[in-house]
């Protein structure tokens, strides 16, 4: 059962917004204080990427573990309420997700998938190991 009435729930979803979020300016900051020139959210792309490395090859995406259905994590587990709604919905953004990779893949580019949880655990660790990875292609 949900906690909250269904029009402050829908309130809080419509305040969600799809690119720019927090986690996604963190790390285009940290990228840019690094030295790190890119694109941000290029439509040229499949996927639209986050930000695209257009030097290194490399695209990014910064998924949030709810809206991408993150496995094994306990912020990308399924809604109790409303499921036949949800589970479709995330499954296809999940979908989505496979087919843009494979698609950026194939055209030649390197796909790195950087999760909300891990870098609220660790943003310093993850992004200088993305960093290492960059230096070392």
């Amino acid at each position: 059962m949900d906690s909250i009435t269904n029009e402050k729930r829908s309130w809080n979803m419509s305040r969600i917004k799809s690119k720019d979020t927090k986690i996604e300016v963190l790390v285009r900051r940290y990228l840019f204080a690094k030295g790190f020139r890119f694109r941000k959210n290029d439509k040229r792309y499949p996927g639209k990427p986050d930000v695209v490395l257009p030097k290194y090859r490399v695209v990014i995406f910064v998924n949030g573990c709810f809206w991408h259905m993150h496995l094994g994590c306990k912020y990308g587990r399924l809604p109790k309420s409303n499921t036949d709604y949800w589970k479709p919905k995330l499954e296809k953004n999940s979908e989505n997700d496979k087919q843009h990779i494979k698609r950026l893949q194939e055209m030649g580019w390197t796909v790195v998938v950087l999760w909300e949880c891990e870098l609220k655990k660790d943003f310093e660790g993850v992004m200088e190991r993305i960093i290492q990875k960059l230096i070392a292609e």
